[in-house]
């Protein structure tokens, strides 16, 4: 007797997604889009920092903003604890960029650290400064208006780190040979480090435009602010998207 084997069924092989090109490098990048429309919910819409309330108010009129906005800012700061760590992977996707670029190691992981250092007084000192006021918004009034400059102080003050990071970055692509990011990005962070400087006076002004909630401390850092991120996430998304699937970045 003979036996003939029954034709085996070749079907198609489910797809494994983590075999795609890159995926770990667009796991990333989407954690950056996703974060400043929460972080924009957050600070604009949920705890009102963004634009911030005014520094020339008595402590009786800082005490009812809290009264008023108590359950959002600490709904909104909760939600931030829960993803601020996105913004360590958003850094450490630009780090990864910097390290494709013909310069030493050093500019990635000074641009790492100087974040790091940043997200301190530039976040979470304010966050919980906010937080602290609203959660018991029946303290003694002094202490929720010291809370309240202590928070908004940090969040609009915090110049050196940031500066850092975008002298850094703007460094790192005009040393840079192999294109990885245009160099009118590099311009752009320069306006960044200007803004910064810019702010610098909202620790002596109380009102008008270089106090924390003024045209010039505030607005027009924001504004530059934000054409910045719109530019640094289409370029990631260019510069991932132009890399080889088989380029190895050594330590």
């Amino acid at each position: 007797m003979s036996a003939t084997a029954a034709p085996v069924e070749v079907g198609r092989r489910p797809a494994d997604w983590t075999r795609r090109p890159k995926i770990d490098q667009w796991i990333c990048w989407w954690t950056i889009p996703i974060f400043y429309n929460i972080f924009g919910l957050i600070f604009v819409v949920l705890t009102r920092v963004m634009p911030p309330p005014r520094p020339d108010v008595g402590p009786d009129q800082i005490v009812a903003f809290f009264e008023a906005h108590s359950l959002t800012i600490r709904i909104g700061f909760a939600v931030l604890m829960i993803f601020i760590g996105f913004t360590g992977v958003a850094n450490g996707l630009i780090a990864f960029q910097i390290k494709r670029m013909s310069v030493a190691p050093v500019f990635a992981y000074a641009y790492i650290a100087a974040l790091a250092v940043g997200a301190i007084p530039g976040c979470l000192l304010a966050a919980f400064s906010f937080l602290a006021a609203a959660f018991r918004p029946d303290r003694d009034p002094e202490l929720v208006a010291m809370l309240y400059d202590l928070g908004l102080l940090s969040f609009v003050g915090s110049l050196g780190c940031f500066a850092t990071q975008n002298m850094v970055l703007a460094l790192a692509i005009f040393l840079d040979r192999n294109d990885i990011l245009p160099k009118w990005l590099a311009y752009m962070s320069i306006w960044m480090i200007v803004t910064e400087l810019l702010a610098g006076p909202v620790f002596i002004f109380k009102a008008g435009p270089l106090a924390w909630n003024g045209s010039i401390s505030f607005y027009i850092g924001t504004a530059v602010f934000v054409v910045w991120e719109i530019c640094i996430i289409k370029l990631l998304y260019s510069a991932i998207k132009r890399q080889a699937p088989d380029e190895l970045v050594q330590d």
